[in-house]
């Protein structure tokens, strides 16, 4: 009767839905949750055995036995079913979660699923208001040091407000519709052992400006999230009433697509090499002092390769050999860097040429006119 059950399970795996993990969708489940009825990945598994075996009950297909009931759960509902009830008032702007998605936000879309079901009982989804307030753990601006501050979300006044103790003035006002908001828990995790933080970004006096905040709770900092994504996406909808959402969810929130260390030199053959935090995020490479500078360094813009835009490995002839080198090649000027190794080189080259291929979109040409502006006032200021 076992083998017969193991063979069952296999045949339900077939099924359309089953083949992917009911949670995050990716291909070929090794798990289920026999109460839910649902095939789930490792990862998801471990987020369901941390909601408590009162909500789900984990189980895998072919190592542990199963009883004639269990699987007849699993007949009875499947992926496909459960998502029709757990997944049917997902907020448009929540972002569901992918093989690449952040631990933190896989955890708190599965906890939102099944334990609370926020999205069975949209009542409970209290990051779709349009207002949040509440404390974050902030870090200073000159030093590393993260002190409580109050934050103020406000979808009406499209600010995001911060101060400091008591004052009744805040310390900063950021408009919502240019932040950008992302996880960033492995540097700051490695750097202060904190695993629930985000970077909030904004351009301010035409650099951009990075905070970096926490919670002790994952719920808090997820819901701070989602509440930024929904305030964006309500301001989209309301200055591009003829797009759709699915056109408007992919401007809500931009995450890194790589970031680390990297040695860059100067524009002149004599400059030495120093080591800068590189972020790639869309079309914009940043370089820092530090990794988690308020300010970077210098931000380039990066266009098409219609344009002469180009990266190649090498470095420019005349200039300092170090390392595993590559240039990034723009009408303006060369930007030379080096990794520390050749497969560090490559996956930078990679990731850059990747953005150099894709058309711009309209949207772009304010942060390549923002970026080009900051590099003219510079170059203006020097030669005076």
């Amino acid at each position: 009767m076992a083998d017969n059950n193991g063979r069952i399970l296999m045949d339900l795996l077939k099924l359309t839905g089953n083949s992917e993990c009911a949670d995050c969708g990716k291909l070929g489940p090794e798990y289920a949750s026999y109460n839910l009825g649902i095939f789930l990945c490792t990862r998801c598994a471990t987020c369901h055995r941390h909601m408590g075996a009162q909500v789900s009950k984990i189980k895998h297909l072919k190592m542990d036995t199963w009883e004639d009931a269990q699987v007849a759960r699993m007949k009875e509902v499947g992926n496909m079913k459960s998502k029709l009830k757990y997944e049917r008032w997902v907020p448009p702007s929540y972002r569901k979660v992918s093989e690449s998605t952040p631990q933190v936000l896989v955890e708190q879309f599965i906890f939102s699923k099944y334990k609370r079901q926020e999205f069975i009982h949209p009542e409970r989804q209290s990051y779709t208001s349009g207002f949040m307030e509440g404390y974050l753990m902030k870090k200073g601006r000159e030093n590393n040091q993260f002190l409580p501050r109050k934050f103020v979300l406000s979808e009406i006044e499209n600010t995001l407000k911060y101060y400091v103790k008591d004052r009744k003035d805040p310390k900063a006002i950021i408009k919502i519709s240019d932040i950008n908001v992302e996880f960033s828990p492995e540097k700051i995790q490695e750097l202060h052992s904190i695993p629930n933080s985000l970077q909030i970004d904004y351009i301010k006096d035409g650099s951009t400006r990075h905070i970096y905040v926490y919670h002790d709770d994952p719920q808090t900092v997820v819901n701070w999230y989602h509440a930024i994504r929904c305030c964006k996406l309500h301001l989209l909808q309301v200055a591009y009433p003829g797009a759709t959402d699915t056109e408007l969810i992919e401007f809500l929130s931009q995450d890194f697509d790589r970031e680390g260390f990297l040695y860059k030199t100067g524009p002149s053959p004599k400059d030495v090499y120093k080591k800068r935090w590189c972020s790639l995020q869309g079309r914009k490479l940043m370089y820092h002092d530090e990794v988690l500078a308020a300010y970077p360094k210098g931000e380039i813009f990066l266009g098409h390769i219609s344009a002469g835009f180009n990266v190649v490995p090498g470095f420019v002839p005349g200039f300092r050999e170090s390392g595993y080198g590559f240039t990034l090649h723009t009408p303006d000027r060369a930007y030379q860097f080096s990794s520390e190794t050749d497969v560090e080189r490559s996956d930078w080259i990679q990731s850059i040429e990747r953005v150099l291929k894709t058309p711009p979109k309209p949207q772009d040409n304010a942060l390549a006119a923002v970026l080009n502006k900051k590099r003219t006032d510079s170059l203006a200021f020097f030669n005076r």
